[in-house]
């Protein structure tokens, strides 16, 4: 996909994930690309890996800085990083969680792009990682599924009012992907059932690759050039169910 030669990019949570998945095709096409994550690993020959938290104000005005003297400015961002849904019941969240959910799913690309909005070159994209959460009811996930609303919400509104800027922002929003962390954090077998099941629940009887998620994203940071504040589903037709 594409001749990125000259251009600059940031990934937040670009370090594993979808997030690498779109490190590592912007590299492929030519792209400079910067990459946070919590650690310094970018797994990417030729990548610049930043330790950053994505919740912390300190943090990000550093990357901001780092950016500004790496870059100078950047042509794509995508606001990739942020925690998953831990499955607690509504009546068990705790102000914590909720807070601690929000944090790093809309104060973290909120605070991030607000700091980097300076450094976005004419013609820029920003790419918002939503979620299918946000479409579809998902018991038990309501502080997760209401962040990426918010998410969704911040596509549309920042998608009109910093277009006079010329900066293009929309959001991909991923089903079930399948980026191995089910098999890093559990047994084989149990792994193996869970991603059996997301499958068997999908129109297409699998679950999606963070390439075919990346693909998007990319897609809407530098050919999507007649479209803003919208939210592309990759997911395999679930919420058409």
């Amino acid at each position: 996909m594409g001749n990125f030669d000259g251009k600059r990019a940031l990934v937040t949570g670009g370090t594993s994930g979808i997030g690498l998945s779109i490190a590592r095709l912007l590299t492929a096409g030519g792209a400079s690309v910067m990459v946070t994550g919590r650690s310094a690993n970018a797994q990417i020959d030729g990548v610049i890996a930043v330790r950053s938290d994505a919740t912390s104000r300190a943090d990000i005005d550093a990357l901001a800085e780092q950016v500004k003297d790496t870059f100078g400015t950047l042509d794509a961002v995508f606001l990739n990083a942020g925690v998953p849904g831990d499955s607690t019941p509504f009546e068990a969240t705790t102000e914590e969680d909720f807070d601690a959910v929000f944090a790093a799913n809309v104060k973290g690309p909120f605070f991030t792009l607000q700091r980097l909005v300076g450094l976005l070159a004419e013609d820029s994209g920003v790419v918002l990682t939503t979620s299918v959460a946000n479409e579809i009811g998902m018991p038990n996930m309501s502080a997760y599924s209401a962040s990426k609303a918010a998410l969704r919400s911040m596509a549309r509104t920042l998608g009109r009012e910093l277009l006079p800027r010329g900066v293009r922002v929309n959001a991909v929003s991923p089903g079930t992907i399948d980026t191995g962390i089910l098999h890093r954090n559990l047994p084989t077998e149990v792994a193996d059932e869970m991603v059996a099941g997301f499958a068997a629940q999908n129109p297409m009887l699998r679950m999606g690759h963070p390439d075919e998620v990346a693909r998007a994203a990319v897609f809407l940071a530098f050919d999507a050039t007649y479209t803003i504040g919208f939210e592309l589903t990759v997911d395999g037709g679930i919420t058409l169910l």
